[in-house]
């Protein structure tokens, strides 16, 4: 009877055990599943707080800008006259230097004996014609009197005639050598600077031909010159423009041109443009202009490139914008703006140049009531819910936008 009740109570026990295990799953497949849905529960979506602000409008005028370089408003290369050995250079390289001054001297000693000779030349030709208005003016008396045949009178009158001519070839070599000699000292034509001397002094120079040695050069730079292109389009638009008497004639009454250099940040010199060209460029499709400028201090030297800001537009109310809220999909242009609801939606965009208070303008696509987005752009999409808080355009923080 003991071993049957000791068998019995292992039964029970380990039935118990089976028992408390399968408990023990069952309270941990029911935890389990109580968390799974618990986790499954929905949370609720957070909005993404926003700045918004209208976007500025105001009576403007719009500017255009190009690109350009300065060349001299007059350009000479120094060439001499005559030729023969430089004997002197008499200025310093890159020196300024007034019309009229000696920039070289070339050996004038071949050119004096030349005129020497030449005014020896002359006194023979007038002593030949003292020579013959003598003969001539005795066989005038004497054909008067009968006494003189006509043939000698005709020779005589021939004499003189030759006697004449040979006085004014001998003036115009003694001319032609004074000129020679002259152009001995080679001269600054016009004022301003000049390069250096390509020729040192010794060296044997050619003058006088196509071919003469280029001795140094000499640029006129106060007043200087801006030359830049313009569209077709813009051509027509500034035609359109001075027609409607909403801004001056391109080519007669001075158009203001405002200049900044490659290291400023401002358009400090201020031009007038003073030639448009008379055609169209074939191959380009633009038009070339120029604006002139003084140039007083010097600052501005050949060959500098710069940017040109002339008016492009009679004043107008106009819609502007930070670039820095603009975003790009491939080549559309738009900005984010609060739609119903606090939603985000987006609107495509047309700009137009960017004015002077920084801000670009829009063309189209906006009105002066759309609420934009101006900050946490590259957190945003369509149709997302925010929280926007209203602020001033102007006081919008920089914030780099690049949608693709």
């Amino acid at each position: 009877m003991k071993t049957i009740d000791l068998n019995t109570r292992k039964i029970a026990l380990r039935i118990l055990s089976v028992a408390g295990v399968l408990l023990a799953i069952m309270l941990v497949l029911a935890f389990s599943s109580s968390n799974k849905d618990d986790q499954e529960q929905p949370v609720a979506a957070q909005s993404m707080p926003v700045e918004v602000a209208y976007p500025v409008y105001e009576k403007i005028t719009e500017w255009d800008e190009y690109t350009g370089r300065f060349e001299a408003s007059n350009r000479v290369e120094v060439r001499a006259r005559v030729g023969g050995f430089l004997e002197s250079v008499n200025f310093q390289d890159g020196q300024m230097v007034e019309k009229g001054d000696v920039l070289f001297t070339i050996d004038d000693r071949p050119f004096q004996i030349a005129l020497d000779q030449a005014n020896a030349d002359y006194g023979q030709a007038m002593a030949s014609l003292k020579t013959a208005q003598d003969n001539y003016d005795r066989v005038e008396t004497l054909r008067e009197s009968g006494a003189m045949s006509t043939e000698e009178y005709d020779r005589r009158k021939q004499a003189l005639a030759f006697a004449k001519s040979s006085v004014q070839s001998a003036q115009a070599r003694v001319d032609n050598a004074k000129l020679n000699l002259e152009f001995t000292r080679v001269t600054a034509p016009i004022s301003g600077l000049v390069s250096r001397d390509k020729v040192n002094e010794g060296n044997l120079i050619d003058g006088g031909s196509s071919t003469s040695t280029l001795l140094t050069t000499i640029v006129a730079t106060s007043p200087i010159h801006f030359y830049f292109t313009g569209s077709e389009s813009d051509y027509l638009r500034y035609v359109r423009l001075a027609r409607n008497g909403e801004r001056g004639e391109l080519r007669s009454e001075g158009i203001p041109v405002f200049i900044k250099l490659q290291d400023e940040n401002d358009f400090v010199h201020e031009a007038k443009m003073d030639f448009v060209d008379n055609e169209i460029d074939n191959s380009t499709g633009t038009i070339e202009s120029r604006a002139v400028l003084e140039n007083k201090d010097h600052l501005l030297e050949p060959g500098m490139f710069g940017e040109a800001r002339l008016m492009g537009s009679a004043a107008h109310n106009s819609l502007m914008i930070p670039d820095n809220i603009i975003g790009t999909n491939q080549s559309l242009r738009f900005v984010y703006v609060l739609g119903t609801d606090n939603v985000v939606t987006t609107k495509n965009i047309s700009l137009g140049p960017l004015h002077s208070n920084g801000l670009r303008v829009v063309r189209d696509g906006i009105t002066k009531d759309d609420k934009l987005i101006v900050n946490n752009i590259q957190k945003i999409r369509p149709g997302m819910p925010v929280s926007p808080v209203e602020i001033s355009l102007l006081q919008n923080t920089q914030t780099e936008v690049s949608v693709k």
